[in-house]
């Protein structure tokens, strides 16, 4: 597995070859769909609450009296069946947090480099220092890389005071993210991946060890 090395002018330096574990791992579509919907559900709030006739203002006097008015037996005007009234089944406040393994976090990271890296759209930056915190700086440098307009994440070493300034007014463009912090949800959310070269190391690091298991099953097996 290789991926073309870009300078900051967005000229081609070289090749690099990737390391096939981390670069390289089988696509598990299943794995990604359960990693998706764990990284969404663990972003709602849950905080969302009707009321019931019991928490709606008023209501403390019957309507009318039980009986020989004619119509029909009322106890209260907050009742689900009176306009005002209480909610019957509404959405309560819940914690929809999903717990995921450290194992099957790194799994589905694994996987979703190696689907950018088989795709095509994985390349590597040469190490970035930017001379000013301009956006005007760090558009230039987005604009030279061939992202042809699609939304990239940008995953760096770290961040330097610089990079977090000028890359500040265009997160829907091109999104930064530290080695040690970006997941397979942040890949997902874009269509390109741009890795500073100095960060190879770093995610490689990270992610050693958390072999397929059924890697390991054929390992044995031979």
């Amino acid at each position: 597995m290789k991926a073309l090395l870009y300078s900051k002018e967005g000229k081609k330096k070289h090749e690099v070859v990737l390391n096939p574990e981390i670069f390289g791992a089988g696509i598990n579509e299943r794995l990604l769909e359960l990693v998706r919907n764990a990284y969404s559900a663990n972003r709602r709030k849950g905080t969302v609450k009707t009321k019931t006739r019991g928490e709606v203002r008023g209501g403390g006097k019957k309507p009318w009296k039980q009986k020989g008015t004619g119509r029909a037996r009322h106890g209260s005007t907050r009742s689900p069946i009176w306009v005002g009234g209480g909610t019957v089944f509404g959405p309560r406040p819940r914690d929809y947090t999903v717990s995921l393994s450290k194992a099957i976090r790194n799994l589905a990271l694994k996987v979703m480099l190696s689907k950018r890296a088989g795709e095509k759209n994985l390349i590597l930056l040469e190490a970035l220092k930017l001379e000013t915190p301009k956006t005007r700086e760090f558009a230039a440098i987005a604009k030279a890389l061939p992202i042809l307009k699609k939304r990239a994440l940008y995953v760096v070493k770290e961040t330097t005071p610089n990079l977090k300034r000028a890359s500040r007014n265009m997160r829907e463009r091109i999104e930064v993210k530290t080695a040690g912090e970006f997941s397979a949800y942040d890949v997902m959310q874009r269509e390109k991946l741009v890795i500073d070269e100095a960060a190879v190391e770093l995610i490689e690091k990270r992610l050693a060890g958390t072999v397929h298991e059924k890697s390991r099953e054929k390992s044995h097996e031979a």
